[in-house]
């Protein structure tokens, strides 16, 4: 693919904290700690401050990729453990590896192309970081949300304009959800693939995943493993005993403290007066109860604690005893979520969409109260992928990528301007009217001072006409090029689908059975994490 890249804050879909966070504006510094740079980067590395426990951290992560080898083998009897991702396991033994993460839920058929973009980013950060810092180790890791209850945000996934879901009566953490139900969801994406049986890699990838394992969480990494393992990606699912039984006694502090909810609370406060739009907001207690299917917040009402929707209740010593006993039934909420992360992984960047990032900054009052060392926020990578046929049309209609982000109705009269024999824009003659309108306020304020504001009233009226005589014009000439502008409604309906970002909507499967393993060879290859710029790729 040929690679075009422009400016974030060019493409106007990302929000103003977002672009302010990339240029360093001084206002949002006291929010992070290091910038997104390699000299970010090894400033924090001097001083990184890892409590997470490594061996239990290897061992456990050792233990769940079994779980998949075991049930992927009565399929694939080939299948295995890449030496890349067991090396990388083995490594965070050692006081010199570190993680590069990102987390996602867990999205049938792995969602929209930005799930691919995510682990991508992390993948080429951490060979980038290897590069920089040769005597120590950067692991990319997949942060599975398996705890997570939307189960209406994962359910579906939209390729070639389709949407595929997976009908099925789900509650509790999604993780644990049985994948048995997915038939005809199955059926359907492999249908809109053109693929029949084994016929396909990506066909065999994903029947694999659904019709053999006994949980979506499992499920989800055979499938990201499959895509992602020869890079040694490693993939967690901190739905775990061990690892909440070490973070425990944050658990119990949090929710009979409420400092998350303190701490955040009083940032949010100084994020609003910046006009910073908050993502999140923290409750007094960030904590859901997870048992089997059930997963509801925890509440504190009548000096007693409380499950939602439940009879269950503790008295504080009750609910200490319970966190020490059951761990693991304590489920971080999206404030909380982070902490823990960062408590079990050697982690020193995270890797988030531009609405994480945002609720990231949200969080580092909190980080500090609990002693955990706040990562580095990168923005994940973005691109948009043309294919041949749409790149003959952009080229035909001389579109540059950054042409191709305007709105449709801006794009164009932007064109029409641009391609006209005629001179459409009004510009020089207005130029004209205002030095006249500015000779004629001036000689009826000499007969009447009061005369002025009537000049200018009837200067903005005939501007409004003549700002209407322009859009009839451009309305004019529009109809000379229809067939050519018909064309733009055809590129921005295949990019830009809904009108919002192709990897927003559309699943990377049509894109893997065209290209395979080599699609995401040329991402890893063509996107840079630190350059923070939109990658347009343009099938060559």
């Amino acid at each position: 693919m040929d690679v075009a890249c422009i400016s974030y804050k060019e493409t106007g879909y990302f929000s103003p904290t977002v672009v302010d966070y990339l240029e360093d504006k001084p206002e949002l510094r006291p929010f992070y700690n290091h910038r997104p740079t390699l000299e970010g980067f090894a400033e924090l590395l001097k001083n990184k401050k890892v409590i997470a426990d490594r061996q239990l951290l290897a061992d456990t992560l050792t233990d769940q990729y079994q779980i998949i080898v075991r049930y992927a083998r009565i399929w694939d009897p080939l299948f295995g453990i890449s030496e890349q991702v067991r090396q990388n396991i083995n490594s965070l033994r050692q006081e010199n590896t570190y993680t590069i993460t990102t987390g996602h839920q867990l999205n049938i058929f792995a969602g929209p192309l930005y799930f691919i973009y995510k682990i991508v980013t992390a993948i080429k950060l951490a060979q980038q970081l290897k590069e920089k810092f040769p005597d120590k180790n950067f692991v990319p890791v997949y942060w599975m949300a398996s705890e997570d209850h939307d189960f209406a945000e994962i359910n579906y996934t939209t390729i070639g304009g389709k949407k595929v879901h997976w009908w099925h009566d789900a509650s509790g953490a999604t993780g644990r959800i049985h994948p048995e139900t997915m038939r005809q969801a199955l059926n359907q994406y492999k249908g809109v693939l053109g693929i029949n049986g084994f016929s396909a890699d990506l066909g065999k990838i994903v029947e694999t995943a659904y019709t053999n394992f006994d949980r979506l969480a499992d499920a989800t990494r055979y499938l990201v493993n499959e895509l992602f393992g020869q890079y040694g990606l490693v993939i967690i699912d901190a739905d775990n005993r061990g690892f909440k039984k070490q973070f425990a006694q944050i658990i119990e502090k949090d929710i009979i403290e409420q400092n998350s909810f303190k701490n955040i609370s009083a940032t949010n406060e100084g994020l609003v007066k910046l006009g910073v739009h908050i993502q999140v907001n923290p409750r007094e207690i960030n904590f859901f109860y997870l048992k089997g299917t059930l997963r509801e917040r925890l509440i504190f009402e009548d000096d007693q604690y409380k499950v939602l929707n439940t009879e269950i209740t503790f008295t504080e010593a009750e609910l200490k005893q319970e966190i020490k006993s059951f761990p693991e039934r304590f489920s971080p909420n999206v404030v909380m979520r982070p902490v823990y992360q960062e408590c079990i992984l050697p982690n020193i960047a995270y890797i988030g969409g531009g609405a994480e990032v945002v609720y990231w900054l949200e969080l580092k009052s909190n980080f500090e109260h609990y002693g955990v060392n706040f990562p580095i926020l990168i923005l994940r990578n973005s691109g948009l992928v043309i294919r041949k046929e749409s790149a003959a049309k952009i080229k035909r209609m001389e579109l540059t990528p950054a042409d191709l982000f305007k709105p449709t109705e801006v794009l164009k009269n932007y064109w029409i301007k641009k391609h006209s024999d005629h001179e459409l824009s009004l510009k020089t003659e207005w130029a004209g009217l205002t030095a006249i309108f500015d000779q004629l306020k001036q000689k009826a304020i000499q007969i009447d001072p009061t005369l002025g504001p009537s000049t200018e009233a009837v200067q903005t009226r005939l501007k409004k006409s003549i700002d209407n005589l322009e859009k009839k014009l451009i309305r004019a000439e529009k109809q000379n090029y229809h067939t050519r502008l018909e064309q733009i409604d055809h590129i921005k309906t295949e990019l830009f689908p809904g009108g919002s970002l192709q990897e927003r909507n559309e699943n990377f499967g049509l894109l893997y059975v065209k290209w395979g393993q080599a699609f995401i060879d040329e991402l890893i290859r063509r996107f840079e994490p630190l350059d923070f710029e939109f990658a347009v790729l343009t099938e060559a």
